[in-house]
């Protein structure tokens, strides 16, 4: 009798254990995302907890909001700028400025050792107009302090409708105090190139961002060249802060041998490096060619340059470049939203990093105040006399 007593006790202790396996077993595979087990939460939800029960103004808890500030921050503790979470809003209108033309006053901006400032004004837009330049600090936006702010939430305030200002409290190097800067809005069409002939046989290419249609006009520019006495080239990427890694690629193929590297993919520890090659005319590849960077040379105009000085010896004049080297992707999310992720570096084809780092010329000239106000480009003066050496 005792005997099957616990015979009874073990099935039903081993039911109840077969049960809840079961249950948990069937449990995971029904929850969509499931939390990982090591990790505890249990912090979080006392906090959640905390603020539902004593929160002086329950009505301003919403959920949802809470929900994303609470990624936001866990994001934000990486201190990756270019890392970030996109709500369903801010992924919308990240994928609508992808596509071309958007409202605003027309810079790229980025945080350098935790300051908003200006990676490059555009050509021909209000921020360029209002002279604003590479390497400004935006203190505030209108009335709000930048300390804090992501690049995304500083890009919302500065955007805006077109015929309304925004006032930009600037500070520069050269400047004794900051100075509020007041900007039209307006609807902002991101040129690619402008090239022209000087000193008879240079052709001075002005390459202004990596846009998808950059290829397109690189390619009508250097037909109009191939039919001009142009016998050197002079590259300026100067407040290029980048683009399309493909249109990079292929403007680098009209001046580097087909299979040549162009950039390096690093991963980390992740998996093993990708190599991006040449796969183009080569059609410049014997012309004398020197290139301009400055501070708002960014991105793939520092892809373009690293490869052309690594693999041609090509010499850079001018300012040190942004440092701008990291690969993000765009990861989506449930109900619209998304996480921009740094998943890689770019090296250059010879294994130097560009992220946080930059291109240092090889010929360093600076453009002071006064060059500035007199309109001078004591910049271009030294890559027309150094090209012109060139055999």
């Amino acid at each position: 009798m005792r005997f099957k007593k616990d015979l009874i006790l073990l099935f039903l202790v081993i039911a109840i254990g077969v049960s809840f396996g079961s249950g948990f077993y069937y449990g995971k595979l029904q929850c969509k995302v499931c939390p990982p087990e090591e990790i505890d939460f249990s912090l979080f939800w006392e906090a959640w907890q905390k603020l539902e029960e004593n929160y002086v103004n329950p009505e301003k808890l919403d959920v949802q909001e809470m929900i994303y500030g609470a990624i936001s921050g866990m994001v934000q503790s990486l201190e990756d700028p270019h890392t970030i979470f996109l709500n369903p809003s801010d992924t919308k209108r990240f994928i609508e400025d992808v596509k071309g033309t958007f409202e605003g006053v027309g810079m790229e901006i980025g945080i350098r050792k935790g300051q908003l400032q200006v990676i490059a004004p555009l050509e021909g837009t209000p921020a360029q107009r209002a002279g604003l330049r590479a390497g400004d600090k935006i203190i505030k936006i209108d009335d709000v302090l930048t300390i804090d702010l992501t690049i995304d939430e500083a890009v919302n305030l500065i955007r805006g409708t077109k015929g309304t200002r925004v006032i930009l409290t600037i500070y520069r190097e050269e400047w004794a105090q900051s100075k509020e800067i007041s900007i039209l809005r307006d609807i902002i069409e991101i040129p690619s190139i402008k090239w022209q002939l000087i000193e008879g046989d240079i052709a001075y290419v002005q390459l202004y961002h990596f846009s998808e249609k950059a290829s397109l006009d690189f390619n009508r520019a250097a037909i109009e060249m191939l039919n001009s006495p142009v016998q050197k080239i002079i590259l300026d990427l100067r407040n290029n802060p980048g683009g399309y890694l493909e249109i990079a690629q292929d403007i680098a193929g009209y001046f580097l041998e087909r299979g040549k590297v162009v950039v390096i993919e690093d991963f980390g520890e992740k998996k093993a490096q990708r190599q991006y090659l040449v796969n183009g005319s080569a059609i410049f590849v014997e012309y004398p060619l020197v290139i301009l960077i400055n501070e708002g040379s960014a991105s793939g105009s520092e892809i373009l340059a690293g490869a052309l000085r690594d693999q041609r010896g090509v010499l850079l004049i001018g300012e040190k470049s942004f440092g701008k080297g990291s690969v993000q992707e765009l990861t989506k999310l449930r109900e619209g939203s998304s996480l921009k992720i740094t998943v890689a570096n770019w090296l250059t084809p010879k294994g130097e990093l560009i992220n946080d780092r930059g291109l240092t010329p090889d010929i360093e000239v600076e453009i002071t105040e006064e060059d500035y106000e007199k309109d001078r480009d004591p910049q271009l003066d030294k890559a027309i006399e150094i090209v012109k050496e060139i055999r």
